[in-house]
Parts: structure tokens; sequence; C-alpha cells
């Protein structure tokens, strides 16, 4: 077991800890009718939530669907909450824990982005336990049962989109077929979050979603510095450096656009003065 990291939040509940209750939802939410504005689409990349799976589970869910036509080798997944200040990292060597299965780290790839860049290397017993990319595991495992996985967190800096720009050169350059994902949250909001702009009830509502479509609007025009901008200054997303270098990786693989699948809050499925934004967005 060294050489495995823990599925750690599995174990505090934000996705079901089996194999069979992971597959009994991706299979439930996978039977919804959502689709693209985009005929035919080829998905290269995309934007999806990390709440608990109760939260934002569903939404995820659509994005990794189409993905799945893509058939990748290796899946990066950019996430962690992280300030301009904050330390990059990565993972080179070693596979993750799911409920479904382990994922192999893409070691060639990783080690090459750690020897070029500085990074604190996160193992399989020394780590930081964060949510954003562990909750996108099962999917990856469920969609890509052969895929291996880049889990990279980079700061909202312009040097995180050069980074990023590297991973997709490394992966063409090796002959691999990859997809981007992001993993972020929209506008916290509420008593719980200290943000409250527009006070309470469906003025609130309203103000968020406004909020989020701003930022929205940014990630399906694939402006990667843009949203790190828009993000920093509204607080309509928590992790822009992860979103940012997702779009910036698609844009190097190919995508030529986003296209926002499905968009929703925590208040949808529990009502209340604080709330969250999720939405679920493919590149093409």
């Amino acid at each position: 077991m060294a050489n495995i990291r823990p599925a750690v939040f599995a174990r505090m509940g934000w996705y079901p800890d089996t194999g069979e209750e992971c597959i009994r939802l991706i299979r439930q939410w996978s039977l919804l009718k959502i689709g693209t504005k985009t005929a035919d689409i080829k998905a290269i990349g995309g934007i999806v939530p990390h709440a608990g799976w109760y939260f934002s589970g569903e939404i995820a869910c659509q994005v990794y669907k189409l993905l799945s036509k893509t058939h990748p080798d290796v899946v990066v997944v950019f996430g962690k909450h992280l300030s301009v200040f904050s330390q990059r990292s990565i993972m080179t060597d070693g596979l993750w824990e799911t409920p479904l299965g382990n994922i192999r780290i893409a070691s060639e790839i990783a080690s090459v982005l750690a020897d070029e860049y500085d990074f604190v290397v996160e193992t399989c017993s020394r780590f930081e336990e964060d949510n954003t990319i562990e909750v996108q595991l099962p999917f990856i495992k469920y969609f890509f049962p052969e895929a291996r996985l880049l889990p990279v967190g980079l700061p909202p800096t312009s040097e995180s989109l050069d980074i990023a720009r590297r991973a997709g050169e490394l992966c063409l350059s090796n002959g691999l077929n990859v997809i981007s994902v992001g993993s972020t949250d929209l506008t916290h909001y509420g008593p719980n979050y200290g943000f409250m702009p527009a006070g309470f009830g469906d003025n609130a509502l309203k103000w968020v979603y406004h909020n989020d479509e701003r930022v929205i609007k940014r990630m399906c025009a694939m402006d990667a510095f843009g949203v790190i901008e828009e993000a920093l200054s509204h607080h309509n997303a928590c992790c822009p450096g992860a979103c940012a270098s997702a779009i910036a990786m698609a844009e190097k693989m190919g995508a030529l656009g986003g296209d926002d699948l499905v968009y929703g809050t925590s208040y949808d499925k529990s009502p209340g003065t604080s709330f969250v934004g999720y939405v679920g967005i493919v590149f093409y």
C-alpha cells in the first residue's frame, strides 16, 4: 500500500466509498439528456465542479460522459485551492486509489514537468488533502478505465498557463491522446463564506447567477488569462489557476471553443443563505 495514495475524501463522505454505489450514480446521471450546442462535437477538455457528489456530481458526470468519446491515454486534471502566492504541486509516480480501482500516474510526463519547473512533488504518503482532484477520479476510472492520470496544482498566474501549454506539448510529442480537465466551483455566496454583496433571498440568487455568468463567458471563449483576472476581481471561481490552465492546455491540443452544458448551485439541492455555483463545460 506504500505506493498507493488513499482515497481520503471517499472515506469522508464526499462521494461513495464503494465501487457499486459509484457505478450506480454514474449510470443514473448518464441517462440524463444533456447535450451540446455544437453538432458532432469532439471534446478535448472541460471544466468540472468539485463539491461533494450530492451537490455537483451530476454536473461533472455530464462533462465526463461527453469526454468519453475521446478515449484518452492520459487525463490531466488541474486542481487545488491555490492563491497567486501558492506553490505548484504535482505527483510524479505511484497509484491513486478510487473505489473503482487504482489509477496510475503518467510518470513520463509528470517527471519532465517536475524537472523543468519548480514543483512541490507530492507522494502517495506525503500530500496535501484537497478535494478538487480526488472527487474526479471515480468518473475518470469509470469512463476511461485504461487512462493514466496527471494531477497538477497550478496557481492563478501567467506562468501556470505556460506550464499547462508545455504539458500539452509533451503529450503531443509523446504521441499521447489526452484530455485537459480544470476543477473549479464558482461563486461562494453567503455568511458561511463572508461574501454577501446582494443580501439574501431571490436577489442574492440572481446576483450569483450573473456573477457566475461573467466567468463562464470567459471560460467558453477560452480566454485563459481573462478567467484569472475575472475570478480574482469578482470571486466567481475558487480555483482560477486550475480552470485557466485547463483552457491553455486544451487550446494547445487544438480546442477552438467551449460549450457550457449545465449550470446549477448548491441551493438547488439544499436551499439556504449560503450556496455555491457550479458549471460543466466542454472544450472542442
